[in-house]
Order: C-alpha cells, then sequence, then structure tokens
C-alpha cells in the first residue's frame, strides 16, 4: 500500500499504557496479517485528535480509563500500511478487562522482557525507546 493509499483511510490511534512496570497489549480475534498482539487502537475519527482516539479506544475496548501523556510518534505501518499514532497514557481509573468481545480476544500486561513474545517484529523505534525508560524505572 502507498502513502497515498494510508492517506485516504482514517489514521490509527494506538495508546501505549504503562502500569505498574507493565504495558498493556491486546489480542485481537481476527489478526491483521502477522498482527495479533498490539496494543489498544482503533480508527481517528473525523475532527478528533490522534491522542482522544487513543484514550477512547482503550476505553472502549479495555474498560480502563487513561490520560494522554504524549504523542511519541507517528508512521506508516509497515505490515499495514496505515497510518499509524502512538501517543504514551497513564492509567487513572478502572481494571482493564475485554470491554469489545467482537474486537478482541485477550489482553496482558507485559514486562519489558516479554515484549519480543507478544511483538517478534519489534517496535517502532520511538514506541520501544520509550518502553525502554518507562519500564526499567
Amino acid at each position: 500500500m502507498t502513502q497515498q493509499n494510508a492517506e485516504d483511510r482514517p489514521g490509527i490511534a494506538a495508546a501505549i499504557v504503562v502500569h505498574e512496570g507493565r504495558v498493556l497489549m491486546v489480542r485481537r480475534r481476527v489478526s491483521e496479517g502477522q498482527l495479533s498482539w498490539q496494543f489498544p487502537a482503533g480508527e481517528v475519527e473525523l475532527g478528533e485528535a490522534r491522542e482522544d482516539a487513543a484514550v477512547r479506544e482503550t476505553q472502549e475496548e479495555t474498560g480502563l480509563d487513561v490520560v494522554a501523556l504524549k504523542l511519541l510518534g507517528e508512521r506508516v505501518h509497515p505490515k499495514t500500511g496505515r497510518l499509524m499514532s502512538y501517543t504514551a497514557c497513564e492509567v487513572v481509573g478502572g481494571t482493564a478487562h475485554v470491554a469489545d468481545t467482537e474486537e478482541l480476544d485477550e489482553l496482558a500486561w507485559v514486562a519489558h522482557g516479554g515484549i519480543p513474545r507478544y511483538v517478534p517484529y519489534g517496535l517502532f523505534e520511538p514506541v520501544q525507546e520509550y518502553l525502554d525508560g518507562a519500564l526499567n524505572s
């Protein structure tokens, strides 16, 4: 998929939710190519800020209330061709569970050393750098 095609479709906002030394990962019921485990994410709605979309999708998918801390970066995803934004988020309430049973199969809180088992092809560099600091402090 080309950059032009990525721009024709809504962008995807992903939430990088770190809590108690672990990062939240979700497993989709239907994989997107090689993607099975990923961060809570979904399409940015018309007029919605990327950070707000990440917060909304986390709540809809996992029941967690989070606040956006900062935008970590964006790219055209090498596996899906979709424009992706990644936002660091902090938990402010709720308990993580599979709230969207149509979309998600399960979720996991993953320690730093476990990330490669969930995402064997590696993370977007700004996300990896953020997690290196947030999960090792």
